[in-house]
């Protein structure tokens, strides 16, 4: 099975630019999910393998539930670390943008990174990119960021002496960007990628527990105030909605990563088409995370583009407001209600 992605003036570039680098960073969106680190961290062991010695920086927290990762514990985060990420991004001689198509999802970092002199490659999945790069991996058909990772390790050659290290987070990416392959993972292709990847010897059950089964008691009970309390239903439109609010989350003891996989629940009522999550920051007032998830053809990418200041896939979109709680309600229901 063709899995190669590069043609041979690309795939020369990249080697080219890998082996001439001295310094390479590498770095993805902010609010980091499972496949924006398991991407990072799985093309850092690559480059490991090469010989160099890159840093994997992100603009901020990740989840708990991904911290047991390999290598995790050497990802420099930028809101701890801004001088230490700011030097990095200046003394760089080539940047790997991983999972993000557009600077501003990174916030702040974004401006670090735009300005660093470094030769930069992009490697994603998202649609409409807009980073300047001397070399764009962009494939927003593919399930996700991790799995363009993989086709580049094996079309360099690095399949025979990829690590259960590399393995590990490739797999974890490919595995939440497509909710354990329930949705966005019909291709034939992904599932050779699976059977090669268990030849490294990965235990997949176990990274599936070390995800999805690995919460606190708090998160589980805000799942059931959620469905309970939170969830507003519009029937006639095949929609659904809830909000979080700073209260809720503190209620609830609320950590980076206990709303993560909430939103898609209401999509196993019968006859659901769209649900949306807002989630108040707990930091900075008057901003609002959006989550949006649909099933079959409908677009949830349009409406975060319209509504919500965002973007993403057909089936799984994000976006902010910058806003009260109670505006944010009316413009989650003037999108309902225009659908």
């Amino acid at each position: 099975m063709n899995i190669n992605l590069l043609n041979s003036d690309e795939l020369a570039l990249l080697r080219q630019l890998i082996d001439q680098a001295q310094h390479i960073v590498l770095c993805c969106h902010q609010n980091p999910d499972g496949d924006a680190v398991g991407s990072c961290l799985g093309w850092a062991e690559y480059l490991r393998s090469q010989g160099k010695d890159p840093m994997v920086t992100v603009p901020d927290m990740f989840p708990d539930f991904l911290q047991w990762l390999p290598e995790s514990h050497q990802i420099v985060r930028y809101d701890k670390h801004p001088a230490e990420v700011e030097e990095a991004f200046g003394k760089a001689d080539l940047v790997f943008c991983l999972d993000f198509n557009r600077p501003d999802r990174m916030d702040k970092l974004g401006e670090v990174m735009t300005a660093s002199p470094a030769q930069k490659v992009m490697i994603d999945h998202h649609p409409d990119p807009e980073i300047p790069v001397r070399l764009s991996i962009s494939h927003p058909e593919l399930s996700s960021t991790s799995e363009i990772v993989f086709r580049l390790v094996w079309q360099l050659g690095g399949f025979e002496t990829m690590t259960r290290k590399m393995a590990i987070p490739i797999y974890c990416g490919m595995m939440t960007d497509t909710g354990g392959f329930t949705y966005n993972s019909t291709n034939p292709e992904i599932f050779f990628i699976i059977s090669q990847l268990l030849t490294k010897r990965i235990d997949k059950d176990k990274i599936y527990r070390n995800v999805y089964n690995n919460y606190s008691q708090s998160r589980l009970r805000l799942m059931g105030f959620v469905l309970y309390k939170k969830l507003i239903v519009v029937p006639d439109k095949h929609a659904s909605y809830f909000i979080l609010t700073r209260h809720d989350l503190r209620r609830f003891s609320f950590i980076k990563g206990d709303a993560e996989g909430l939103v898609n629940i209401p999509l196993q009522i019968k006859g659901m088409k769209l649900s949306i999550s807002l989630r108040e920051d707990t930091e900075r007032d008057n901003t609002i995370w959006v989550s949006l998830r649909s099933v079959d053809d409908f677009s949830c990418t349009k409406i975060a583009e319209k509504y919500f200041n965002g973007g993403g896939h057909l089936n799984a979109s994000g976006g902010r407001l910058y806003c009260s709680v109670e505006e944010a309600e009316q413009i989650v229901q003037k999108a309902i209600s225009e659908l």
